[in-house]
């Protein structure tokens, strides 16, 4: 899961995304709406925590923006301004949720759970391929029961080729949803995950088998 941290206070944002990044997200922070905006038109994003107070305006006024340019995605506002009627509105123009700080981590964690388990969600659960299985509402893979240890970006990769199983899925798509604008990404990065995440599956009886596609990227399928 890539997420959009839109926050000003950088020793906040900064303790938002370490917790974030510990829970195996892939995490984006911009200090205001303008950077906010370029980020969405350069990567795709499932979820944006957003704050209200911002150096260039409300953040409430880049809703319209990040439901044009991702339809579906999910939004959490992050305020000090918690009054009834600041928080009726933020849910009236868009928000999925809206969080008053100061709030616990925890609480964070929970409704970005919740908020993924929306209605539009609730068909797919859990996707099956071979033995494997992946919980999507917590970014959890399994065999038999027994569930996967997996680096963060080994899970992000099998996130991304699950979604699309059966389909190739582009290098940059799944650069894209491994690594952070900020991730310094060698030539040969991606492929080693790729190998360290075949040789786990591979270890665990998965049943899968992930396909190079020379010069295109990647593809997930049940083994024959």
């Amino acid at each position: 899961m890539r997420i959009l941290l839109v926050k000003d206070e950088i020793e906040f944002a900064d303790t938002v995304r370490s917790a974030l990044e510990r829970e195996k997200f892939v995490v984006d922070h911009a200090d205001r709406l303008g950077v906010a905006r370029e980020a969405c038109r350069l990567a795709t994003y499932d979820l944006v925590l957003l704050d209200r107070t911002l150096p260039d305006g409300d953040g409430l006024s880049l809703l319209p923006a990040l439901r044009g340019a991702l339809p579906g995605l999910a939004v959490i506002v992050l305020s000090a301004r918690g009054g009834v009627a600041e928080r009726v509105t933020g849910l009236d123009e868009g928000a999925d949720d809206y969080l008053v700080k100061p709030f616990a981590l925890e609480e964070l964690f929970a409704r970005i759970r919740a908020v993924r388990r929306r209605p539009a969600d609730l068909g797919v659960e859990e996707i099956g391929v071979g033995a494997l299985v992946f919980d999507i509402a917590n970014d959890e893979a399994s065999v038999a029961g027994v569930r996967l240890v997996l680096a963060r970006r080994e899970l992000r990769v099998l996130a991304t080729l699950i979604r699309r199983r059966g389909r190739t899925v582009l290098r940059e798509s799944l650069e894209q949803s491994v690594y952070g604008f900020d991730d310094a990404i060698q030539s040969n990065t991606l492929d080693s995950h790729v190998s360290r995440l075949r040789r786990k599956l591979a270890e665990a009886n998965a049943g899968v088998e992930i396909h190079a596609i020379k010069g295109v990227g990647y593809l997930l399928q049940a083994r024959p």
